[in-house]
């Protein structure tokens, strides 16, 4: 079978199942949900061995270590999929429900109801764990979701898509709702955005030039963020002790993620306090920074010039821009020409600063004193995310179940017509 009648069929098949799902119950949803917990839990070393032989043959073929990290399945990993599943098993359906109504002068009722939103194409990059974040996730919400992860995580994915499937149709729910696009080839990425008749919407996720490739070829709404370059203000009011570590947690817990801190602005007027203190602090992750010329001799050997080409770019490294600012009018500045509407935080004790900032600051998640890498779905209580939009339509920030639905009117009458 070549490779566009593949695709087809899957899209065919998956618009199908999507017609069955729109009118699952809550119940049949949930049982799927806590029985691929269970699965999970249970099937963790036939995944965890597929994984090793993906790892394997991406060490082999010079995959960098961010890259490795997010292509790495562990226990953990595991035992945090197996929790989303029984997270979102806890939250409310939100398919058929009214969430406004109002009555017109005729007598008419209107309302605007929560609908699935249909059949969902998932194209990623390098994790596993999207496949089973981006099921659940639709599946709950009422969708069918098509699955076309890397090249790089072929078997981990062929491992859990069985699994998945395996609990779709235990629970009586159609074992198409959840597909995995078994072709790695560009090609079939193509056939896929362009199937505008089959397909509701395409959620790529992973490197700008795989959204940006999307994106050129799409007929189907495409949803997206291109980059994660995340900003954090130091303010002259902020507690330089929760500032660093909020710093420190920001770079080096996962430098490789989209939601890792890539540019720090600094007040001026506590930059010489500060900027040596967060050089003795991230010493021993071996940090790097590229600073401009006013906080390069703040930070000693650990850094180097900020080039032009620094600002507005995302390291996926140990490698953090450094850049000192007059003020909070200078910092907000700098995030709306070098920013990319991804997470953006201030570190403050100055309220009516810090509301500022939030009004201001244009990303899907603004914080006050926190990390930048709260900017994810499991830790924003939303159970699990199938991505994290920074273009606004139709969704703004991690896409949980809610975001994977859409309204519709829903009028209510007595025999009304219109005059």
């Amino acid at each position: 079978m070549d490779i566009e009648t593949l695709t087809k069929e899957i899209a065919e098949s998956a618009r199908r199942a999507s017609r069955l799902m729109a009118s699952a119950s809550p119940e049949a949803k949930n049982d799927f949900l806590l029985a691929l917990a269970s699965s999970l839990e249970d099937n963790s070393s036939t995944i965890l061995e597929a994984n090793r032989i993906d790892l394997a043959r991406a060490t082999e073929a010079g995959m960098d270590a961010p890259r490795l990290d997010r292509l790495t399945v562990t226990p953990a990993i595991i035992d945090g999929m197996a929790r989303a599943c029984r997270e979102v098993a806890a939250m409310p359906d939100p398919v058929g429900a009214t969430e406004t109504q109002w009555q017109r002068p005729n007598g008419m009722l209107v309302g605007r109801m929560r609908v699935p939103l249909g059949v969902v194409a998932m194209i990623y990059e390098a994790r596993p764990n999207v496949t089973v974040d981006a099921a659940i996730l639709c599946i709950k919400a009422g969708d069918a979701v098509i699955l076309r992860g890397g090249k790089e995580a072929l078997n981990s994915n062929l491992a859990l898509a069985a699994i998945i499937r395996q609990n779709l149709e235990a629970a009586g729910l159609p074992p198409d709702a959840a597909r995995l696009v078994p072709v790695q080839t560009r090609e079939a990425v193509n056939c896929l955005c362009r199937m505008d008749n089959l397909i509701d919407l395409v959620i790529p996720r992973g490197g700008e030039s795989l959204v940006r490739a999307v994106c050129e070829v799409a007929s189907v709404p495409v949803l997206k963020h291109y980059l994660g370059v995340c900003h954090a203000y130091i303010d002259k009011d902020a507690n330089l002790e929760k500032a660093l570590d909020i710093v420190e947690n920001s770079k080096t817990q996962r430098p490789g993620v989209c939601n890792a801190l890539e540019c720090l602005l600094v007040n001026r007027e506590i930059a010489a306090i500060f900027l040596p203190r967060l050089a003795s602090r991230l010493k021993k992750s071996g940090a790097r920074f590229r600073a401009d010329p006013e906080a390069l001799p703040l930070l000693g050997y650990m850094a180097e010039p900020l080039a032009p080409e620094d600002l507005g770019h995302e390291f996926h490294d140990l490698i953090l821009a450094v850049k000192i600012v007059a003020d909070l009018d200078e910092a907000l500045s700098h995030i709306d020409r070098y920013g990319s509407r991804h997470t953006d935080v201030i570190c403050t004790e100055n309220y009516s600063r810090a509301m500022r900032f939030v009004r201001e600051a244009d990303a899907s998640m603004v914080g006050v004193n926190v990390s930048t890498r709260f900017n994810d779905g499991g830790q924003l209580g939303l159970g699990a995310e199938i991505g994290i939009s920074t273009s606004k339509l139709h969704a703004y920030g991690p896409m949980g179940v809610r975001e994977l639905t859409t309204t519709k009117f829903v009028v209510l009458g007595n025999g009304q017509i219109r005059a």
